[in-house]
């Protein structure tokens, strides 16, 4: 992380410790498997007890929870966030605290898609809408997105459609010059997580056919989505042009909601049914 003036560092020092404390006194002996021994003055664990769960030296341990400046590693702060029994929002927290950029999130492969979200798609009609997930899969479209930019259904992959479906390609304006920044924003999102299987699995699934995918990730430019503008060619309305807004949904780590509005001048293309 970034340095930071001495004011900032000291308040987050107070909150770690403040931090570790509860949650330290939230558990019991029993809870982590350990057997009580003598008379408690306070409820929780005992600094000593965390160090040993932890793997750690006590008098480390107690400099970390005085807020003290010392050196701390990922690894040993993973360690107490496990002696401590910490959830993943808890375990971001303690890095921010510490002084470190808290590691990425584990991705969900959940794919069940909440009745709220699908209602919010279904409400952006006559407009275009989708939810994807970090490794940019369809997760649900609405009627819009079918009819105006060319996804057939849920199950398909933003970038695998953007590549290899005729259908998509015809319906896209300028194709040519915006697949380079396509590819450059799918490398940025696949670098936030490192050695992440799936993404070396749809970049050498991808790359087998399509040579123009190749031919750009080869060039490992990154960047991120820089045209806010989406151009499609309509087979009936003609040429469409909409504003793209992507949100993030917060209580679902790398889901994201994709949001279209039409340009002035531009007419939604009617529901068929």
């Amino acid at each position: 992380m970034a340095s930071e003036s001495p004011a900032p560092t000291l308040i987050r020092r107070d909150q770690l410790r403040d931090f570790l404390r509860t949650r330290r006194a939230r558990l019991t002996p029993g809870d982590v498997g350990l057997v009580a021994v003598g008379r408690r003055r306070t409820p929780g664990l005992r600094r000593e007890e965390v160090a040993v769960l932890a793997g750690v030296g006590v008098s480390w341990y107690t400099w970390l929870e005085q807020g003290r400046d010392i050196n701390v590693s990922a690894e040993v702060l993973d360690a107490i966030g496990r002696a401590l029994r910490l959830s993943e929002p808890e375990r971001a927290h303690l890095y921010l605290l510490a002084g470190l950029n808290p590691p990425p999130s584990g991705a969900s492969r959940d794919t069940v898609v909440p009745p709220e979200l699908r209602q919010l798609l279904d409400a952006w009609v006559p407009r275009p809408a989708l939810l994807r997930d970090r490794y940019w899969n369809q997760l649900a479209v609405n009627d819009a997105a079918r009819t105006m930019l060319g996804y057939d259904d849920t199950g398909h992959n933003c970038l695998v459609t953007f590549f290899t479906s005729a259908r998509y390609r015809d319906l896209r304006v300028h194709w040519a010059s915006v697949a380079p920044s396509v590819v450059a924003a799918f490398r940025a999102d696949a670098a936030r997580a490192p050695g992440d299987p799936e993404f070396a699995r749809l970049v050498g699934d991808l790359s087998a056919v399509s040579a123009e995918f190749a031919e750009l990730w080869a060039r490992h430019d990154v960047g991120v989505p820089i045209q806010a503008v989406k151009a499609v060619r309509h087979p009936e309305a003609g040429d469409l042009f909409f504003d793209l807004t992507t949100l993030a949904v917060t209580d679902r780590p790398h889901w994201y909601l994709e949001l279209y509005h039409p340009r002035a001048g531009t007419l939604v293309v009617p529901d068929p049914g």
